[in-house]
């Protein structure tokens, strides 16, 4: 089986998120799947088989160490790039659990650039209990939220909590027990929290905790980053159409994803990073 080893969302030659990339006629079972995600132990495998022969559609599903996720922004980043490779660029549509998106592989001076659409975004604010259980599992109070953009609970084809921190140095000094993490986000139904400080009116620094696929921290997200991108438009935050969140530079792994978008409530997201293979 040919496994392809890609940091997704890379800034040059360094950084970016990690994911296994299996293209094939068809799936594995969903055993092997879940053994092979979890022997390697990236925050997502995708496994990719095209759809009645069609090279341009294919059937992706998402594994983290522990589970199967609805959507995964750097593993379709990832899969994107090995597709443009694999069958050279343009866009390719990709069937998924619970939605149909599409990813546009790009070459790129430094490898391949790919851009996905997201599915549908929505967001609304958190509960007493969601912001209550958030806060105390990152050792937080009200007093560390910037009060310019409220927590909110958000989805960009898969659900998130985003808590936006007043400062930069709150974000950096982020820890949490992965045991309490994984609890708390799987009774809310997450797949990963969203630490969030603003850098500027369209620049942001994130941290994103992801224990809920069992691991501690994601070095680069762009399934949150389409739901942040949709929870800035519905609460009317100037965007000129475009957003770059920087993640990953506090664990050494400096990650960029550029986000385009539209004022259409709801819509798809781009999100847009390009990808390294780790190996070539």
């Amino acid at each position: 089986m040919d496994i392809k080893h890609i940091a997704a969302f890379s800034t040059g030659d360094q950084g970016g998120n990690p994911a296994g990339v299996v293209l094939g006629d068809s799936h594995p079972s969903e055993t092997e799947m879940r053994r092979i995600a979890a022997e390697l132990n990236y925050s997502e495998t995708v496994f990719a088989m095209p759809v009645d022969g069609a090279q341009d559609h294919w059937r992706a599903r998402y594994f983290s160490p522990e589970s199967e996720v609805p959507f995964c922004g750097h593993a379709t980043i990832a899969l994107g790039a090995v597709l443009g490779q694999h069958a050279g660029a343009g866009r390719y549509q990709l069937r998924l659990n619970e939605a149909d998106i599409s990813v546009e592989a790009t070459p790129s001076d430094v490898g391949m650039t790919a851009t996905l659409a997201s599915p549908p975004t929505r967001s609304r604010e958190l509960n007493d209990e969601e912001l209550s259980d958030t806060l105390t599992l990152f050792g937080l109070t009200e007093g560390d939220l910037d009060s310019r953009l409220k927590p909110a609970f958000i989805h960009g084809g898969a659900d998130h909590i985003l808590l936006p921190l007043r400062d930069r140095t709150t974000l950096a000094a982020m820890s949490y027990d992965l045991d309490a993490g994984r609890e708390m986000m799987n009774h809310h139904g997450l797949v990963t929290v969203m630490l969030v400080n603003i850098r500027g009116d369209r620049e942001f620094d994130v941290r994103n905790a992801f224990a809920s696929g069992g691991v501690l921290e994601d070095p680069a997200t762009g399934a949150a980053a389409a739901a942040f991108a949709g929870r800035l438009r519905d609460v009317g935050w100037p965007h000129a159409g475009s957003f770059t969140l920087h993640q990953g530079e506090d664990m050494g792994a400096p990650s960029q994803i550029h986000v385009s978008l539209s004022d259409v409530p709801g819509s798809s997201v781009q999100v847009t990073g390009t990808a390294r293979d780790m190996r070539g």
